[in-house]
């Protein structure tokens, strides 16, 4: 009975699990469900909890990010891909919302990954790289000058088989630590303070044993603390366009295109815009939009008003964001403040909507936060 009791001993701590609690640890996963973190642009299936484990389905592209913000910390997990090629990653010093026209937040990424590139600019064995508008210094330059760390060595283990992360996350620095061995990290972090985020991207993959470890704070300024939860829901799956009608009852001139969706800008006006199902009466919409050959988003509240949008057409992404409150509607494109005016907005409830004209247009993140 001995030997048998330090054989479990040895084999739990060969695969990296911890005990809950020990040396300072506390779980980031309950191993039940989902308690503690937030879908951030997702389908409510693309990540569940299920045997003691978090699975993402890979599909859509996004992330799910912890409730709150981390500071300095240890975490640890065990990663897995069922199939070659497999991606996925963790994200740390994350803000709360996606970067605009992208589907991943702004942070710093610690790659989960299978195989290799073949010019040897990236590997799926712990790269730690910055991503949409984060910054860091690499331990070792990258052989084309980017804000990416390869690994030492090769340690990550096959498909099937499970792979042990430490990541020690402290003071503007990371280090990566694959099964065992440090191989990888960067110094000089911007920001670093912000949310731990898991990503899907297109491909199963397998979390468990994920716990964290909190360090001392070292008091970074306003200006390295990463964007913080706004309150913003996102009204797009990725998937499907659960949540969305149309007054004609037809979606043909709208398609889902992973993390954004396109409309053809060939609908008949008001009676194909995409409506959302709820409606709304003070409001926050959030959208990013692109259209290379010069079509116009338009936003709608139903049987109320419709602002039509300009930009570029050589394909660039805008964000806008339009806020009606107490009878008075304002735009902020690209973040700069366009336009303040009364309306009849007041005292109206509606459907949100959106419509694409004269040309296709591509949305994304399209985010509302309701408003008192």
């Amino acid at each position: 009975m001995r030997y048998a009791s330090l054989l479990l001993l040895a084999l739990g701590c060969s695969s990296g699990a911890g005990t809950t609690g020990d040396e300072g640890f506390v779980p980031l996963f309950n191993g039940k469900d989902l308690s503690g973190w937030v879908r951030v642009n997702c389908a409510p299936e693309t990540f569940r909890a299920e045997g003691g484990e978090i699975i993402t389905t890979g599909k859509p592209t996004g992330v799910m990010r912890t409730e709150r913000m981390y500071e300095n910390y240890v975490i640890e997990l065990d990663w897995m891909h069922l199939k070659p090629r497999g991606n996925s990653g963790l994200f740390v010093h994350s803000g709360a919302f996606p970067a605009k026209g992208t589907p991943f937040t702004k942070g710093h990424e610690i790659q989960v990954l299978d195989g290799d590139s073949t010019d040897g600019t990236w590997t799926g064995h712990g790269d730690v790289f910055s991503i949409h508008g984060a910054t860091f210094e690499p331990d070792r330059p990258h052989p084309k000058g980017w804000m990416r760390c390869l690994p030492s060595e090769k340690r990550a283990n096959p498909v099937g088989q499970w792979n042990h992360y430490r990541v020690t996350v402290n003071d503007g620095t990371i280090k990566l630590e694959v099964n065992g061995k440090e191989v990888s990290g960067g110094k000089k972090c911007n920001p670093r303070k912000g949310y731990i985020c898991l990503e899907s991207e297109g491909s199963e993959c397998h979390f468990r044993n994920i716990r964290i470890k909190e360090l001392p704070s070292t008091n970074p300024p306003a200006a390295e603390v990463n964007e913080a939860d706004q309150g913003f829901t996102s009204l797009y799956t990725g998937l499907d366009f659960r949540g969305w009608t149309t007054e004609s009852g037809s979606l043909e001139h709208w398609t889902s295109r992973d993390w954004r969706f396109e409309g053809s800008g060939k609908g008949e006006s008001e009676r194909d815009a995409l409506y959302t199902e709820k409606e709304y009466k003070n409001f926050r919409l959030s959208f990013d939009w692109q259209s290379p050959k010069g079509g116009q988003p338009v936003v709608r509240l139903r049987n109320n008003f419709a602002l039509t949008f300009t930009g570029d057409d050589k394909g660039q992404w805008h964000r806008y964001e339009l806020i009606v409150r107490n009878g008075k509607h304002s735009v902020i494109k690209d973040g700069e403040e366009t336009l303040l005016r009364d309306d009849k907005v007041l005292g109206i409830q509606g459907s949100v909507g959106l419509e694409a004209v004269k040309q296709p247009v591509v949305f994304a993140n399209v985010f509302i936060k309701e408003l008192n």
